[in-house]
């Protein structure tokens, strides 16, 4: 008796276990960090994204030379010439040095203005997708204006009123933004705020606020921060056009942009200026544009994988 007592309990043991082992692999298989990693492309995004990142802030550790140091005597140097990793651009300043602190201004004017355009478009899109009526055609009518723009025409107009300078370029960049952030916000709450724990929220006297904030911001945030992701790509290149069109951040202030649009005149005698500052800007383009598409699957309940 006592035996089989000490088999059922043994039994019960592993069974346990078991039960523990396929809980603890579970989590880890629907873990946000787990289901990112599996994903090779997004992975291949979060890599470009760190290196560029640790080029924007490790910027004055990276470079090897004044990024605003003229020499005339070294101007257009190829890449290697003269212990000039990138070469020289058209005032002999050293390439490798303008791009690191290029991706500095280029990286923070890109997030600056998208953290702009989300906090504006975020708050405005609440508002309307919850109130709804007079509040919802105001606004959105706004916004249809705003988007009756293409994108770069509206951040040139901004500009143009604003002047340039870099924290101009933040604005006239999370400005244009704004409509964006605000439709899929909107969407997002007329999606959740006829759920049912929000009528029970409302049966139970809780405020607005409280079901604006805590409850429905709150489901809303996936799609938002994937659409942050992607829009930081976007940013980048808008800061690029309008710094190329000479409406950006002000020389001889390094920016991808700039250094691009430097290149520009120089495309016969010295084409490595244009080619690397482009090859910059595509690799981080690319690398937020594969981080926000894995991003998205991991927070999609309906991707399984």
């Amino acid at each position: 008796m006592a035996d089989k007592n000490a088999q059922a309990t043994s039994a019960d043991a592993l069974s346990e276990a078991s039960t523990l082992e396929m809980l603890k692999r579970e989590r880890r298989a629907n873990n946000a960090w787990h289901k990112l990693s599996r994903n090779k492309t997004a992975v291949i995004g979060l890599v470009i994204v760190v290196v560029m990142v640790i080029l924007a802030v490790f910027a004055p550790l990276i470079a090897p030379q004044d990024p605003n140091a003229i020499d005339i005597a070294h101007t257009y140097l190829k890449p290697g010439a003269a212990g000039h990793i990138f070469g020289t651009d058209s005032y002999g300043r050293d390439l490798f040095s303008r791009i690191v602190y290029g991706a500095r201004i280029s990286i923070f004017v890109a997030i600056g203005g998208t953290i702009v355009g989300a906090v504006i478009g975020v708050l405005l899109g609440l508002v309307a997708g919850f109130f709804g009526g007079i509040a919802d055609s105001i606004i959105m009518r706004i916004m249809d204006g705003m988007m009756a723009f293409p994108f770069i025409l509206l951040s040139l107009i901004l500009m143009t009123i604003l002047g340039t300078g870099t924290l101009n370029v933040i604005l006239a960049i999370g400005i244009a933004n704004v409509p964006n952030f605000a439709r899929v916000v909107r969407g997002q709450v007329h999606v959740v705020k006829n759920e049912e724990y929000c009528n029970a929220e409302r049966v139970l006297g809780a405020s607005n606020a409280r079901i604006l904030f805590r409850h429905i911001f709150a489901n809303a945030l996936s799609p938002i921060i994937v659409y942050f992701t992607l829009n930081i790509a976007s940013a980048i290149i808008s800061e690029a056009a309008l710094s190329f069109l000479g409406l950006g951040i002000t020389p001889p202030t390094a920016s991808w942009g700039n250094i691009l649009s430097d290149g520009k005149n120089s495309l016969q005698l010295a084409p490595h200026i244009a080619t690397i500052s482009g090859i910059f800007i595509l690799l981080t383009v690319l690398g937020f544009n594969l981080l926000g598409d894995g991003i998205r699957d991991v927070l999609d309940p309906k991707q399984k994988r």
